[in-house]
């Protein structure tokens, strides 16, 4: 796993500057098209951030990008009549603020839609989570439950959902008398990987869904418990950013709901195995809508 990791990680620093979303159909006939931004139509392309996080996104040794992003962009493609392309780009904090200075249109995250976040941008809600710890399978025996994170070294992703439900894990374990779990933040999904396969982490923080498609392309070699309603987790809504003001949120939404409509957003979470984490309908701005 370590040198698959690492493999991905090569490929994120040297993958073109953009992979545009291939076989979706462009047009102004497209049905949601007229709603479009003109600086979008001129454009002819919705730029977003993106990183290797599977089974979000792989960046592929050609460079290329597979994942549930893709597929997605590639449905809403068909609704909005332009594609998209995929720029690399590592840290949230570094996508974030490529979004406000205009560089990117949006990322798809998905991203843990909060209050504060929706003041600066658009959050089309798309998925939930729960908070997952991975661990090695050789330390199983340490990690009947969740209960055992306390204490223990978790590596995850600066500024994730992952970083934020593990102070709720910890203010649960030191009422319950147990040491604090140490957050080891790092840039990307690769570096987590990477930490707890050298034995720098104990466990490794990330979705459900990342925790179940790590663990299907390495059989036999990782486990992960989940953060309990108890410990502070309920359930995350997870979203594409959009900066406000940029135009996307309508026709995005639109788009979002088509492919809820017909059937494609529910197959490609049937394909990727996280079915569990669909929500019934698109939601725009869910903490800070009238």
């Amino acid at each position: 796993m370590v040198a698959a990791a690492l493999a991905l990680t090569g490929c994120a620093a040297s993958a073109g500057e953009a992979e545009p979303t291939e076989s979706a159909p462009v047009g102004a006939d497209a049905p949601f098209y007229d709603l479009l931004p003109d600086e979008i139509k001129e454009a002819g392309v919705i730029t977003m951030a993106g990183d290797t996080h599977p089974p979000y996104r792989t960046i592929e040794a050609d460079g290329s990008f597979t994942g549930i992003d893709p597929d997605l962009q590639a449905a809403l493609s068909a609704q909005l009549g332009v594609p998209f392309e995929i720029v690399t780009s590592s840290g949230l904090d570094a996508m974030l603020t490529g979004m406000l200075s205009g560089r990117y249109d949006g990322f798809n995250g998905p991203v843990r839609a909060t209050a504060e976040r929706e003041a600066q941008f658009d959050a089309i809600v798309w998925m939930t989570t729960r908070t997952s710890y991975v661990y090695t399978v050789d330390r199983e025996d340490d990690f009947p439950d969740s209960e055992a994170v306390c204490g223990k070294r978790v590596a995850g992703v600066v500024g994730s959902v992952t970083e934020t439900q593990l102070q709720r894990l910890n203010e649960w374990c030191v009422a319950e008398g147990l040491d604090p779990a140490e957050f080891i933040g790092l840039e990307d999904t690769n570096s987590t990987i990477l930490a707890l396969n050298s034995g720098r982490a104990d466990l490794v923080g990330t979705t459900q869904a990342s925790a179940i498609d790590l663990i299907a392309s390495k059989p036999g070699e990782y486990g992960y418990v989940m953060q309990t309603d108890e410990q502070g987790a309920g359930v995350d809504k997870l979203a594409m950013f959009l900066p406000k003001g940029n135009g996307l949120a309508e026709p995005m939404l639109a788009a979002f709901e088509a492919i809820f409509a017909d059937g494609q957003y529910t197959k490609i979470m049937a394909e990727y195995g996280i079915s569990e984490a669909e929500v019934d309908k698109p939601v725009l701005n869910p903490n800070t809508a009238p």
